[in-house]
C-alpha cells in the first residue's frame, strides 16, 4: 500500500517533530528519486507528489538549524547511502567539539 499526499505531509510533520527535539547535530537527506526501490521513476510506487508532499512537510516544520540536503537520486541509490555516511561522519565530529590540546 504507497502512503497518499496527506498523509505524507502528516507523516513530515511526525518527522519533523521528533528531529526538532534532538539536542545534537543533525543532518536531513532528502532522495528526490524515491523513498524506496518501488518508488523510483517507473516504480510501481512512483509517486512524486507524495514524496514532495513528505519533503514540503518537513521543510516547514524542521527547525531553521537543521541542515536539509536535496539529492537528485533514490534512496537505495550508492550516491545517497556514500551521502549519508559523510553526513554521519561530520555530525558525530561536530558533536564531540574541537579537540583539548594535552
Amino acid at each position: 500500500m504507497r502512503t497518499d499526499v496527506d498523509e505524507n505531509r502528516r507523516l513530515g510533520e511526525i518527522i519533523a517533530e521528533k528531529l526538532n527535539a534532538s539536542t545534537g547535530p543533525v543532518t536531513v537527506l532528502l532522495p528526490l528519486k524515491g523513498v524506496s526501490m518501488i518508488d523510483s521513476p517507473g516504480g510501481a510506487f512512483w509517486f512524486p507528489e507524495a514524496d514532495q508532499a513528505l519533503f514540503a512537510s518537513l521543510r516547514a516544520n524542521l527547525r531553521p538549524d537543521i541542515r536539509i540536503v536535496e539529492l537528485d537520486c533514490n534512496i537505495n541509490d550508492p550516491e545517497f547511502a556514500a551521502r549519508c555516511a559523510t553526513e554521519l561522519l561530520n555530525n558525530l565530529a561536530l558533536a564531540e567539539g574541537p579537540a583539548t590540546p594535552a
